[in-house]
C-alpha cells in the first residue's frame, strides 16, 4: 500500500510539473503624445496689417520654414528677402531658430519686412575681386583713352611695374578661386543696394593704385631692388 501511494505521489507531481505556467498579461501600449500645433500670423511691420494667419504649424518648424509657407501664399518674397521678428522694434529671427523655443504662446505673431532684392555672397565676391583684376590690367596695358595716345599699349621699361601687376593679379586670383573651391559661406544673401558699396571700394582703390603704378612718367620709389620686391611680397 505505501508502495501504490507513492507511486501516485510521484505521478501527481509530474502531472503538476507539465501544466504549462501562464503568461504574463501584454502590456497595455502607451499613448502617443499629443502634439500641440502653433497658429501664426504675420503683419505687415508698417500697416501691421494682416497678411497670413498659418494653421496647425508644427512645434519643431524653424523660422525658414516659416519663410517658406509665406512665399509660397506670397511668391514675390522669396525667404532670403524676408524679414520676421517678433517685435517691431527688434531684431530680425535667424532663420534655425525653432518655434517651440521662443518667447511666444500657441498663437505667435510675426512682423514681416521686405529687405529688398538680394545676391548671393559668392556673387558679391567675384564681383569685388574681378572688378580690381580687370581694371589694373586695363592700366597695366595702358589701353586707350587711359593715358596720352603716345603711349596707348606700350609697356613700362621698369621691371618693378611688371612685378607689381604679377603680385595683384595673382592676389585677386587666388581670391576668385577660394571663392569657387574652397569658401563655405555661411550667410545666404546680402541686399543688392550693398553691391554698390562694397565694390566700388574695391574697384576705385584698384583703379587709383593702377594709374599712378602703370603711369608712363612713373618711377621707382628707391634703387634697392630688395626692398622693392619685399614690399610687393608682402602686399
Amino acid at each position: 500500500m505505501d508502495i501504490l501511494a507513492l507511486e501516485a505521489k510521484s505521478q501527481n507531481g509530474a502531472e503538476a510539473e507539465k501544466k504549462p505556467t501562464p503568461k504574463p498579461k501584454p502590456k497595455a501600449p502607451k499613448k502617443a503624445k499629443r502634439i500641440v500645433y502653433f497658429e501664426v500670423e504675420i503683419l505687415d511691420l508698417k500697416t501691421k496689417e494682416k497678411l497670413l494667419l498659418l494653421d496647425k504649424v508644427e512645434p519643431t518648424a524653424t523660422v525658414l520654414d516659416i519663410k517658406a509657407l509665406f512665399h509660397k501664399s506670397y511668391p514675390k518674397w522669396h525667404p532670403a528677402r524676408q524679414s520676421l521678428r517678433l517685435d517691431p522694434k527688434g531684431k530680425s529671427l535667424r532663420d534655425e531658430e525653432v518655434l517651440q523655443t521662443l518667447p511666444v504662446g500657441t498663437t505667435a505673431s510675426f512682423y514681416f519686412s521686405d529687405l529688398g532684392p538680394q545676391l548671393t555672397w559668392g556673387t558679391v565676391f567675384l564681383a569685388e575681386c574681378v572688378g580690381p583684376l580687370i581694371l589694373y590690367l586695363m592700366f597695366y596695358f595702358r589701353l586707350p583713352f587711359i593715358y596720352s595716345p603716345k603711349y596707348d599699349f606700350t609697356t613700362s621699361k621698369h621691371w618693378v611695374v611688371h612685378l607689381a601687376c604679377m603680385c595683384h593679379s595673382f592676389h585677386y586670383i587666388k581670391r576668385i578661386l577660394e571663392t569657387l573651391f574652397v569658401h563655405r559661406i555661411s550667410h545666404g544673401t546680402m541686399p543688392l543696394r550693398n553691391i554698390f558699396k562694397n565694390c566700388g571700394y574695391y574697384w576705385c582703390t584698384a583703379a587709383w593704385m593702377a594709374y599712378y603704378i602703370n603711369h608712363p612718367l612713373y618711377t621707382p620709389p628707391c634703387k634697392s631692388r630688395l626692398l622693392q620686391y619685399s614690399l610687393f611680397h608682402i602686399k
